[in-house]
């Protein structure tokens, strides 16, 4: 993404701030692992969102004042020492290259100036990213920040920023589109070379290796979220990351997979028998899933509520497992459709949105479309899955280019 985009980012949450306001995200820094080993660092997505900057230890402010604004970043400084280690920081220079930020000051030097800012007077409400998914995660420097300020200065008003950085980043725009339609191409020859490779005795590790060197081989060195790759019993674990099973002959192949280009993710869900061909039950329950997908694409168009597109999905799709026998009722539908299918995608695999419940479709949303079947009682269990972009007057499918439909998918393994 370009500089123009950060900061126009940062312009539409400005304008989201009462005066008198000062924002403060933080890009966060890697969690110890075990003895002196550091996970891997990975950027607080809204910070990246707002700055294009992946380096630890950065800070963001956005302040508002009725006339004026201003954005400052605050780096680690230049460490000779520590570069050697772990490679060169950002100068003031590639930061601002990056971002389109030209105030720019040393990390140290942060707190004396918040602290100086808020003694001013200048600031009545600080806003901060809390972003816990549960109460008993550990506080990061919002939360720790956030309690310190509040002992320090009761009379501050403090204000979380979630709210207006999830409907920001709810609707795309053209260049996030076109890095998702790039990360969907690279997905697709992911999930074509694991078809290829697909054969009765591989094991789910062997697979999640074929996707795995082709995103490398693309440039693109982790997987936008965590791999599911799962063969025959291990398909009916919803969430399942262990990639030790075998896939015996007969099996379906589950896979729930996604590139990330430029910070922009999809989620793709495809499933296959892993001898190529589809026998008979497979292929009903396939056919019913990927009736419910094409139903879904042909009727999704702005002004839908959200929370009315899983539930349309669920029906119709019991309305397919009614007509191959295995539902009589439409309460039963539960034992075979086990989630719904309808999160946003972006900077996250689940970007998260507020308030889902009252959202209405509109242009420049992408969510997926997945529809799941699980057969325990026939050992069928997979899920067909894209991702849907909404346009001004209907929708795209950004994920068709992966083979999806029972002759696409065995044409393409035909070819091994």
């Amino acid at each position: 993404m370009k500089k123009e985009f950060h900061k126009a980012n940062r312009t539409n949450l400005l304008d989201s701030l009462e005066p008198g306001s000062l924002a403060v995200l933080f890009s966060g820094q890697a969690p110890r692992k075990t003895g002196d080993e550091y996970y891997p660092f990975f950027a607080n997505r809204s910070f990246v969102y707002l700055t294009g900057i992946e380096q630890e230890q950065s800070i963001l402010t956005l302040y508002k004042q009725a006339t004026i604004t201003e954005e400052t970043l605050f780096l680690l400084p230049p460490d000779l020492m520590a570069e050697r280690w772990t490679g060169k920081r950002l100068t003031d220079t590639n930061a601002s290259d990056l971002s389109g930020i030209t105030i720019i000051k040393p990390l140290e030097e942060f707190k004396r100036i918040l602290e100086q800012l808020i003694d001013s007077g200048a600031v009545e409400i600080l806003y901060f990213d809390f972003d816990k998914l549960k109460e008993q995660e550990p506080d990061n420097e919002a939360y720790t920040l956030a309690a310190y300020l509040k002992t320090r200065y009761p009379f501050l008003c403090i204000k979380n920023l979630q709210a207006s950085l999830r409907k920001q980043r709810t609707i795309k725009q053209s260049c996030e589109i076109e890095a998702m339609k790039k990360a969907e191409e690279i997905t697709k020859a992911g999930i074509i070379a694991m078809m290829q490779a697909s054969k009765p005795g591989m094991y789910e590790y062997q697979y999640k290796a074929e996707f795995d060197y082709v995103l490398a081989n693309h440039g693109v060195l982790s997987p936008g979220f965590p791999s599911i790759i799962s063969a025959g019993k291990n398909n009916f674990c919803i969430h399942y990351y262990d990639y030790r099973g075998q896939a015996l002959d007969g099996d379906m192949i589950l896979n729930d997979v996604g590139a990330c280009y430029d910070n922009m993710i999809n989620d793709v869900s495809r499933g296959w028998p892993c001898n190529g061909k589809f026998n008979e039950k497979q292929r009903l329950l396939y056919e019913c899933a990927y009736a419910t997908s094409n139903y879904m694409f042909d009727l999704l168009k702005p002004g839908i509520p959200m929370k009315e597109v899983d539930l349309i999905a669920r029906k119709f799709n019991y309305e397919q497992l009614k007509n191959i026998g295995l539902c009589e009722k439409y309460e039963d539908a539960g034992k075979y459709i086990w989630h719904g299918g309808a999160h946003h995608v972006g900077y996250d695999v689940h970007d998260r949105v507020s308030p889902v419940n009252e959202m209405i479709t509109a242009p420049g949303m992408v969510f997926c479309v997945d529809i799941g079947i699980y057969c325990e009682e026939w050992g069928i269990g997979f899920r067909l899955e894209d991702n849907c972009l909404i346009t001004e007057h209907g929708c795209e499918n950004l994920s068709s280019i992966t083979p999806r439909s029972i002759e696409e998918i065995e044409a393409v393994m035909g070819k091994r």
